[in-house]
């Protein structure tokens, strides 16, 4: 009886001690972001509710093409709680994703957030990686009205595969989901990574990591 019993309460404490990552849920019906807040917190102090108005929970203009004149050939619009307070506490943005023929946006991740696409315009080929060891490259091919759903954390990348101008809207379970460059991230550092360690971790010579670190 006495090895069940501690059973069960290794089995409850082990339940017990799952913790979950997300958005703080809102304990009031919204808590506009105040970015003038004197307290530092975890997302966004709330504006006193009486001055709250209908403009905090508002965005124009996300149907005006983003510039796709850079050496990636897309541009990300967003509609995070920067851009609309309102959000704060609400666990959700949007962002809006030009792409030029043949433009990519980068491998990437979201620290925080699963992303949910869908094509507006043209044709995209997109996928994630899977993380260690296997990491399989699930990937597909989007037409105008598909949608394709990247975990939260997982590299990603989206490509326009076509001859004209793509767009998507996509939806994240953040108001501030975070995103990392992969090679921004890696080769773009402030300081820089050591040049020895990452030839070592790429496994080339550390020239062809000075050159790669000069195009960041």
């Amino acid at each position: 009886m006495a090895s069940h019993n501690f059973l069960f309460f290794g089995i409850l404490i082990a339940i017990c001690s799952v913790v979950l990552a997300s958005d703080p849920s809102p304990l009031q019906d919204f808590c506009v972001a105040d970015p003038n807040g004197p307290v530092f917190v975890n997302g966004h102090t709330c504006k006193d509710p009486k001055l709250v108005e209908a403009n905090d929970f508002f965005l124009s203009g996300l149907h005006l093409p983003g510039n796709t004149s850079n050496a990636v050939g897309s541009r990300v619009t967003p509609a995070t709680v920067a851009q609309i307070p309102g959000l704060n506490t609400l666990g959700i943005s949007l962002v809006r994703v030009d792409y030029a023929p043949w433009g990519i946006n980068p491998p990437h991740t979201h620290p925080r957030a699963t992303e949910i696409l869908t094509v507006i315009e043209g044709t995209l080929e997109v996928g994630f990686v899977t993380s260690n060891p296997e990491n399989r490259l699930i990937m597909k091919k989007l037409e105008k009205g598909d949608v394709f759903v990247f975990p939260v954390g997982l590299v990603h990348f989206q490509r326009n595969v076509g001859y004209t101008n793509a767009v998507a809207i996509a939806a994240l379970s953040s108001q501030n989901p975070g995103v990392i460059t992969i090679a921004n991230a890696v080769f773009g550092s402030k300081p820089a990574i050591a040049n020895d360690l990452l030839a070592k971790s790429f496994q080339v010579d550390i020239k062809t990591i000075d050159w790669i670190q000069s195009k960041f």
